[in-house]
């Protein structure tokens, strides 16, 4: 049986508080995701959870966007394997916007949203969340660029459109055919073709 190295051990470690973390986030919000929290849900001391991140702020941060480049990396297997399918023409705007769409909502969701509401007033927590935020945006926008379209205008209206209704789905879920007539009708807009 192979042992771990300290660099494999190490990154269990970082990715159990992660995982802890967004579980926090999802359940008890930014207020109850304490550093004693995560360390006790991840199985480790709180001594371990400084040692791999300094503070709250950059444990919470390091797990949003730990998150978020996890459900973009599955969006983006999934549009390669729709466009790699027989040949067949890549996966257009409809479907990405779907993924994207349904990578934007949900509880999960909810844990980037907790941060963004504590950011307002925390100065600290907002130096350290907003790098962070630009670098899941400048993902989100190359998937956007890829698949949907690579006007820049129309980058950013797609994913504030995307962004909000994740927001406003937090509440009271949107109807699966309300989401799928929503997006076809940008995707209608965005293509130039006229409702069919």
């Amino acid at each position: 049986m192979k042992t771990k190295t300290q660099e494999e051990r190490s990154a269990s470690t970082r990715r159990a508080l992660l995982d802890a973390t967004v579980a926090c986030l999802a359940e008890v919000g930014y207020a109850g995701t304490t550093s004693a929290a995560v360390a006790d849900r991840a199985g480790f001391s709180r001594g371990a959870q400084l040692h791999h991140f300094g503070s709250r702020d950059q444990l919470v941060v390091a797990a949003v966007e730990h998150l978020a480049h996890l459900r973009l990396g599955a969006v983006r297997e999934q549009l390669s394997q729709l466009g790699a399918k027989g040949d067949a023409m890549p996966a257009g705007p409809e479907a990405a916007l779907g993924l994207l769409a349904e990578a934007l909502s949900g509880p999960l969701y909810a844990a980037s949203l907790e941060l963004w509401v504590a950011a307002r007033a925390d100065p600290t927590l907002r130096e350290e969340l907003v790098p962070a935020e630009d670098r899941v945006n400048a993902e989100l926008a190359e998937i956007c660029r890829t698949y949907v379209t690579d006007d820049p205008v129309e980058i950013r209206l797609t994913l504030d459109l995307l962004l909000g209704r994740g927001v406003s789905g937090l509440l009271i879920p949107h109807q699966r055919a309300h989401e799928i007539e929503a997006l076809s009708a940008w995707t209608r807009r965005l293509t130039g073709h006229p409702r069919g």
